[in-house]
């Protein structure tokens, strides 16, 4: 629990907890800031390989499968999973935090809402689809 994504002025800030808030400014360095996210998990066990940037966790995604298709471990490499959009900040640390969380989150990716839009108050959601990135919803072959 020690990674944790923040939503700020529309863009993904991850921070690390671990790290002492600034005594000047009273906030924490961020790891990283990005407008979308991207998460690879298993979609065998629901485990998280990576996160961040979409093009980064593509990259590391084809590298990953070229190489457990390689070692002859087909079925694994078909079970690597890239998901990418606007997720909401409690689902992406979710996923970090809850082991196999990340499996049920994406059974119901498309019901999920857009990450980036606050709720009114008394007013409902609309759900806006995240992508994943491979055929339809099924599994890409690299």
């Amino acid at each position: 629990m020690n990674l944790q994504y923040q939503l700020k002025a529309g863009s993904y800030y991850l921070y690390d907890m671990r790290d002492q808030p600034s005594a000047v400014t009273g906030e924490r360095r961020f790891k990283l800031k990005t407008d979308l996210l991207a998460i690879a998990f298993d979609l065998y066990t629901g485990e998280v390989h990576q996160h961040g940037t979409p093009s980064r966790i593509q990259s590391w995604a084809t590298t990953a499968r070229r190489r457990l298709r390689a070692a002859g471990q087909w079925q694994a490499a078909e079970d690597i999973i890239v998901i990418s959009g606007p997720f909401p900040v409690e689902e992406i640390n979710k996923c970090l935090w809850i082991r196999g969380y990340c499996r049920r989150m994406f059974q119901r990716l498309a019901s999920l809402p857009h990450g980036k839009l606050q709720p009114r108050a008394g007013t409902r959601q609309q759900a806006h689809g995240s992508q994943a990135h491979s055929k339809g919803w099924q599994r890409r072959a690299a």
